[in-house]
């Protein structure tokens, strides 16, 4: 596929009605260990899992760094790829137009809570970017209201989120990410004023169920750093045990 098959596919995961789980992902062999997976549709990169993976703080990595790590994650696979990409590094439309180079198809660009009015114009240039790239980028906009919102009451941050969300959608973007833990209410609060299939979430712990949030409207599912919090988590158990005299699993898989 070209990348413009490759984008009008992950458009059409986010438009469908089943929810789109993405298993978040850091690296190529971490890419195609997900993407051998027969309920792989698409993946997505894990912005603070690819900076920790070069010794960076969430959102302290270099553009030029993550364009090209992403880039070997889209060459890897031959499924669509979305990208974490923070911020947009201070010139999102420049930097869609490099992701997009390197085979990727979509984004995750956050507003980090900016004026309102700067936050749609960083939309408006992501999207007219990637059409002077001849590619529809699926961009997941997000927005901080919630995890940025500070002491204000979640009506309040919930009330910023559907602006922004709407804003986002009316300049252009596929989807508008939400972060933070949602409820059913809250959820659906979202959901009646972004759009149906246009809201996505994080599945944190206590989040609802992938299942839940689809019945509720929700576009798309991901699950950021707590993939490769659980990898981790597998490989700093597994140490303990070779410690103690363990042996290796007879039950790993080769799957590097």
């Amino acid at each position: 596929m070209t990348n413009a098959d490759k984008a009008r596919t992950l458009i059409d995961l986010y438009d469908a009605p089943e929810i789109l789980r993405v298993v978040n992902i850091w690296d190529v062999v971490s890419a195609k260990a997900v993407a051998a997976l027969p309920e792989t549709k698409a993946l997505a990169t894990a912005g603070h899992s690819i900076a920790a993976t070069f010794g960076y703080a969430d959102g302290q990595i270099p553009r030029d760094l993550m364009i090209d790590f992403v880039g070997r994650i889209a060459a890897g696979v031959d499924l669509p790829v979305t990208a974490d990409l923070d911020d947009g590094y201070g010139d999102a439309g420049e930097t869609t137009r490099l992701a997009i180079g390197v085979g990727v198809v979509g984004a995750n660009i956050e507003d980090r809570l900016a004026p309102f009015a700067e936050s749609v114009a960083k939309v408006e240039a992501i999207v007219k970017a990637a059409e002077a790239e001849g590619v529809p980028f699926a961009l997941n906009a997000r927005t901080d209201a919630i995890v940025r919102g500070g002491d204000k009451p979640l009506a309040d941050k919930l009330t910023d989120a559907v602006q922004r969300g709407r804003a986002f959608i009316e300049a252009g973007a596929t989807a508008v990410f939400v972060p933070g833990v949602l409820d059913a209410d809250a959820t659906r609060t979202l959901v009646d004023g972004i759009g149906r299939n246009k809201v996505s979430v994080i599945g944190l712990p206590g989040a609802l169920t992938a299942a839940e949030y689809e019945a509720l409207g929700v576009s798309r599912i991901s699950y950021g750093p707590m993939t490769q919090r659980v990898a981790l988590t597998a490989l700093q158990d597994l140490g303990t045990d070779l410690y103690a005299n363990g042996v290796i699993p007879e039950s790993t898989r080769a799957l590097n």
